[in-house]
């Protein structure tokens, strides 16, 4: 089979015992290392009121990984759109995009990224934004056009290159990006179920634009890559642990691998989140991933691969990387 090109959602995630200046760091470090895999491109996730996680300020992110990068794409999967004016997203990109021309990724998704009272007392954002997405989202591309006849221009977006992907977890990111005929990456990391159905309709109903001649979908899977299989299911405990937490509505720092203290129906539900992952060895792991290739025909894929121990993260994804050679 045509293996399509791997890519990293990085979740910048923190340890209690090293604080999100080590986690910044890291992230640098793994996206100069997936680089050097070959990995298409590497993206962080906006995310508010979360201990856990290092890149609340996406764009600032971006702009430190890039710059300690060469050639992969860097980029957000993503900018919660509600939550800003897409006239200063677009600015912020369109910064990016001067600075790392042919490199930056903006994907855009409608959740808030954070609780409801952090959504209404921090971010100050109306409940009902989410209403407004795709409008927002044809407002944003509009800033990011060379020339336009309102007399305002996003300086300096305009006239930049900035690949635009829509986010979602369910029917309406698939037919928004269809009808705008954007790339669609679905959030199959966290949230599988409607995976095969969005991709159906995304490819059904998508229209030709300027931007993209034909679908391209990207689909969301969790990787843990070791020598053994017990070795990778020792090293997915943390990232069962983290969706535990997400579960019982404990949002703290990154856990360290280990015996998972879960009731049956919380087993159950952590394993619905992470339906779509691929965990064992490189063969085991090559394996689950032509599986999901064959059942989706996903043109790329976007791994997430959440490691308590930096070094085991690294060499989890040079194995996956090797075997998908």
């Amino acid at each position: 089979m045509t293996r399509p090109p791997l890519s990293l959602l990085d979740l910048t995630r923190v340890r209690a015992d090293q604080g999100p200046g080590q986690a910044l760091r890291n992230a640098a470090a793994i996206a100069a290392h997936v680089e050097g895999l070959g990995f298409r491109r590497y993206w962080v996730a906006e995310h508010h009121n979360m201990e856990g996680v290092a890149s609340a300020a996406t764009p600032v992110v971006i702009a430190h990984v890039a710059a300690a990068t060469s050639h992969i794409r860097v980029g957000a999967g993503g900018v919660m759109l509600p939550n800003h004016a897409p006239y200063v997203v677009a600015e912020q990109f369109g910064t990016l995009a001067r600075l790392h021309p042919g490199r930056i990724d903006l994907g855009l998704g409608r959740a808030p990224g954070t609780d409801g009272a952090t959504l209404i007392r921090a971010l100050r954002r109306d409940p009902q934004g989410a209403d407004r997405f795709p409008q927002d989202v044809v407002e944003l591309l509009g800033w990011f056009a060379a020339d336009n006849q309102i007399g305002i221009t996003a300086v300096p977006a305009a006239g930049a290159e900035v690949e635009v992907v829509i986010l979602g977890s369910s029917h309406f990111g698939a037919l928004l990006a269809a009808e705008l005929g954007l790339p669609y990456a679905f959030a199959s990391h966290f949230a599988p179920a409607a995976l095969h159905e969005a991709l159906h309709l995304y490819r059904d109903r998508f229209k030709p634009s300027a931007r993209l001649a034909a679908p391209y979908a990207m689909v969301a899977v969790n990787v843990a890559c070791a020598a053994t299989e017990d070795e990778a299911r020792h090293l997915f405990t943390t990232v069962q642990k983290g969706f535990l937490g997400l579960v019982r509505g404990d949002r703290r720092h990154q856990l360290p691998p280990g015996p998972l203290d879960w009731t049956p129906r919380e087993q159950a539900q952590v394993s619905a989140m992470l339906g779509c992952h691929a965990c064992g060895t490189p063969d085991q792991v090559r394996a689950g991933l032509e599986g999901i290739v064959a059942a989706t025909q996903a043109d790329e894929l976007i791994l997430v691969t959440d490691c308590w121990d930096f070094e085991a993260r690294k060499r989890a994804l040079t194995l996956t990387a090797e075997a998908w050679r």
